[in-house]
């Protein structure tokens, strides 16, 4: 077995050195070599783009309402301003950083932590769900588009324009959304926040110049030193490490670089590692006995547990198989919320009476891990907006709040957004009463086998007339990649539109400076975040 290319894949296989591999992947992917460049489709730069303009909006909504974290890691970043004394003088390093809302340049570690910190607070911007059955790699890890700050840093950095911090968002995208394919790392308690270290890291390297065994000792240290585990998100109220486990792990992943870029060597090869996550958890005698090899051989076979498949041009990218969020609410919620919408439309009567008496009860039924995830006991009664966005009675009784008092469904008119879950909200009478009404149950296998391809969800309304409306299974609600039927572009015009008004008067300039990113400069770029956030008092 051996790392092999083609015109559109790049595969690293399992008993090669991955963690190098992944660096000269990523070095290729942004090279000036039409040889060896990425290069991917219309499509997936559009898709791209539009998951990097729902980041930064989510991202600059929550810093406008002066959320706690964001807006205590924005402060601490504009602590780290790049001076005379700081710069680094080697080859390509020679400036900084922007956060949102600022053009003072300060270290990148920093603006990245800030900025990833704001994006990913709402839990509002895409989602990946790591499933690839053409390949029959469905491990399905989690993962989230909060790493687009690393592509930008390094533009700015190195003065590129948009069209290359756009690709550099592909090829980050592409490494963590594979990883996420093939290896589980909730199933060991590990965060998925891992897998947009290690791309992070390859990508902000490339991007600095680094050589491809600097990046592979900086992904080695991101391994070695730096595994979170799932323990920031237990609890029945979840505290502000949650939302900034992302931007956390990227700021070392960020520091590792440069450590390395700087002469530190880190461990090698850590993909093969046998005392580092990947082979402590599962051995390469999967793969090795995939593949046909005398089982009795496997145990000592110096592999990692999987082989990695990377886009390098054309339309299979990672990228186009990830999610968007049309509002605030746990995607393992989008289902049911698509469910609640399909049946309010085909029965307005439910809606006739705003304090939602002519409903008697809703009965929902979803798959492992939504219903652990969001179905715990303990989130029935959420004291907190992390806690409160990670229910689903209360997340699907908001939705029905603002549908009996607008009398109306449908994406846009009734998205759920921060006001949604602010401490008024959350201890609501009306939607408290309406939570009582709802029952989530475990579908079991039938709806279990059916995730990660879909987000599988049945909802029942009974009326008090005794009449039941049913949704059958919802499997692509709106916002999935496979869903045909949404208005995409426009209910995410409307999204950025709903949190850009809570951070801008008039937030279409702002907006307009993220879309069409590949048309802009290496000024629009340097000045990319230069705007003034309006700031709101008493949300939190």
């Amino acid at each position: 077995m051996s790392t092999t290319a083609t015109d559109t894949h790049v595969t690293l296989a399992a008993d090669t050195n991955q963690a190098l591999g992944i660096a000269q992947y990523a070095i290729d992917f942004l090279s000036d070599d039409p040889a060896k460049r990425g290069d991917p489709s219309a499509a997936v730069l559009h898709r791209t783009n539009l998951f990097f303009t729902d980041a930064v909006i989510c991202g600059l909504s929550a810093l406008a309402l002066k959320t706690n974290a964001p807006t205590v890691l924005r402060e601490e970043a504009l602590q780290y301003v790049v001076s005379d004394s700081t710069r680094r003088v080697g080859r390509a390093v020679k400036r900084g950083a922007t956060v949102f809302g600022s053009d003072v340049q300060v270290q990148p570690e920093k603006a990245i932590l800030a900025n990833g910190s704001a994006v990913r607070e709402w839990d509002s911007n895409g989602t990946n769900f790591g499933y690839n059955p053409k390949l029959g790699n469905i491990a399905g890890e989690f993962g989230h588009n909060d790493f687009y700050g690393v592509c930008i840093a390094g533009a700015q950095m190195t003065e590129r324009d948009g069209a290359y911090a756009l690709k550099a968002m592909v090829c980050l995208d592409e490494i963590r959304g594979r990883l996420s394919e093939v290896f589980s790392l909730k199933t060991y308690k590990v965060d998925h926040v891992v897998h947009g270290a290690i791309g992070s890291a390859a990508v902000f390297g490339a991007m600095m110049g680094a050589t491809a065994e600097q990046i592979e000792s900086a992904i080695g240290m991101v391994v070695a030193h730096y595994i979170p585990f799932r323990a920031i998100r237990a609890g029945k109220q979840l505290s502000d490490s949650k939302g900034a486990s992302a931007a956390i792990s990227t700021e070392v992943a960020i520091m590792a670089v440069r450590r390395s870029m700087s002469g530190f060597m880190g461990p090698r090869d850590i993909f093969r590692n046998p005392e580092a996550i990947f082979r402590i958890f599962e051995g390469p005698g999967q793969m090795f006995e995939a593949l046909g090899t005398d089982k009795a051989n496997t145990k000592q076979a110096d592999a990692s547990p999987f082989q990695l498949v990377l886009a390098q041009g054309g339309d299979d990218f990672a990228v186009m198989g990830m999610h968007f969020k049309l509002g605030l609410y746990e995607h393992q919620s989008a289902g049911a919320l698509q469910a609640m919408l399909d049946l309010l439309e085909k029965a307005p009567h439910l809606l006739d009476d705003e304090t939602g008496s002519k409903i008697k009860s809703i009965k929902i039924t979803a798959y492992e891990p939504a219903y652990g995830i969001i179905g715990d006991p303990a989130k029935r009664n959420p004291t907190t907006r992390q806690s409160a966005d990670h229910s689903m009675v209360y997340i699907v009784g908001t939705l029905l709040r603002k549908a009996l008092s607008q009398q109306k469904a449908g994406w846009t008119e009734l998205m759920l957004e921060p006001y949604d879950y602010s401490p008024q909200a959350i201890v609501n009478e009306r939607t408290r009463s309406l939570m009582e009404k709802i029952e989530f149950f475990h579908g079991g296998k039938e709806y279990d086998d059916r995730y990660p391809d879909g987000i599988p969800t049945s909802v029942v309304i009974e009326d008090t007339d005794g009449t039941e409306f049913e949704s059958g299974m919802v499997m692509y609600p709106g916002g999935h990649a496979r869903n045909t039927e949404a208005d995409l572009q426009g209910i995410l015009a409307h999204k950025f539109n709903l949190l850009g008004k809570l951070a801008f008067e008039n937030p279409s300039p702002v907006v307009a400076r993220f879309e069409d990113l590949g048309s802009k400069s290496s000024e629009d770029i340097a000045s990319i975040h230069s705007f003034e956030i309006q700031t709101r008092d008493g949300f939190e």
